[in-house]
C-alpha cells in the first residue's frame, strides 16, 4: 500500500457536507471523483472531520491509500499529483499540499487535535455573506470572551451535542484545550481547539456565546450547561449557529 496525506481547503456552501452520501453533492465525493478520474482505479479515502452542510475548511486533511497493483499507481512527485487532482476538482475545492505518509497514517485516527474557527460579522458585508453570520444587534464582546474562556477544560457537552446515530454510545465528555473570542475589524472570531468534537457541538457553543453577548444568557447559566445541566428554558439546539460562518481551520498530528 501507498498512503498520501492531502491538505485541502473548500467553500462548503454548495455541498451537503464532507461525508459521501447517495444522491447528494459532497466534498469527499467530489474529491474521490477527481482522484479516481486521474488514477483510473478505486481509492480508499478518509477525512479528518465530517464537516456539515455549508461548513467550510481552511485545512481539512484526508488520506488516500492505493495498492501498488492499481493501474497507473502514482510514482510521480507530490507537486505533479496535486496539479493533476486540482485540475479535475471544482473551483471551490483546492488541494493545498500532498505528501507521502507512513502506511499506518489515518487522517482521522492519527489526529491529535482539531481547531475550528467561526466568523461573526458586526455589519452587513457584500463580499463574504457565505462565510459569516451577521448579527445585527449590539454584542458585548467582553462577555463573549469570558464565555469562551469558561469552555476550556473538561466538561460534559451533552447539552451542546446532537446525538449521532452512527455513534450512539459516544461519551459527551470532551476536554477543550482552548477557546477564545477575538475582534478583527468588523469580525468577531470564535476559535476552539480540542482533540475531538461532538456533532453540532461547535455551532451550538457559538450560538450560546452569541446569547451571552446579547445579554440573554448569563455566565452562571453557561456554567450550568457546561456541567450537562441547565434550565429547561435554555433551548441550546434552537440557538445552533448557521453553518456559513464555520471553518475547520486546522488538524494536528
Amino acid at each position: 500500500m501507498k498512503t498520501w496525506k492531502l491538505t485541502l481547503e473548500y467553500d462548503g456552501t454548495k455541498y451537503s457536507g464532507w461525508q459521501e452520501q447517495n444522491n447528494a453533492r459532497t466534498v469527499a465525493g467530489s474529491l474521490r471523483g477527481a482522484i479516481e478520474d486521474f488514477l483510473g482505479s478505486p481509492i480508499e479515502l478518509m477525512g479528518a472531520g465530517r464537516t456539515d452542510a455549508g461548513v467550510h475548511a481552511l485545512g481539512q486533511v484526508a488520506h488516500v491509500k492505493l495498492r501498488k497493483s492499481d493501474r497507473r499507481h502514482p510514482h510521480y512527485d507530490p507537486a505533479f499529483l496535486r496539479a493533476q487532482f486540482n485540475e479535475r476538482l471544482p473551483s471551490d475545492i483546492s488541494i493545498i499540499e500532498i505528501e507521502e505518509a507512513p502506511v499506518s497514517f489515518h487522517a482521522r485516527h492519527s489526529a491529535t487535535a482539531r481547531t475550528y474557527l467561526y466568523q461573526i460579522a458586526k455589519r452587513k458585508t457584500a463580499f463574504h455573506k457565505r462565510h459569516v453570520w451577521w448579527i445585527k444587534d449590539q454584542l458585548d464582546v467582553a462577555a463573549m470572551q469570558t464565555a469562551a474562556e469558561r469552555m476550556a477544560g473538561r466538561h460534559n457537552f451533552v447539552r451542546f451535542a446532537q446525538k449521532d446515530p452512527s455513534k450512539p454510545n459516544d461519551s459527551t465528555i470532551v476536554y477543550v484545550d482552548s477557546a477564545e473570542v477575538l475582534e478583527d475589524d468588523y469580525l468577531i472570531l470564535f476559535r476552539i481547539d480540542a482533540s475531538h468534537f461532538l456533532w453540532r457541538m461547535v455551532r451550538r457553543l457559538v450560538g450560546i456565546t452569541v446569547k451571552v453577548g446579547l445579554g440573554e444568557v448569563s455566565l452562571d447559566e453557561l456554567d450550568e450547561l457546561l456541567e450537562g445541566r441547565g434550565a429547561a428554558r435554555l433551548d441550546v439546539a434552537a440557538w445552533t449557529a448557521p453553518g456559513a460562518g464555520l471553518f475547520l481551520e486546522s488538524v494536528r498530528y
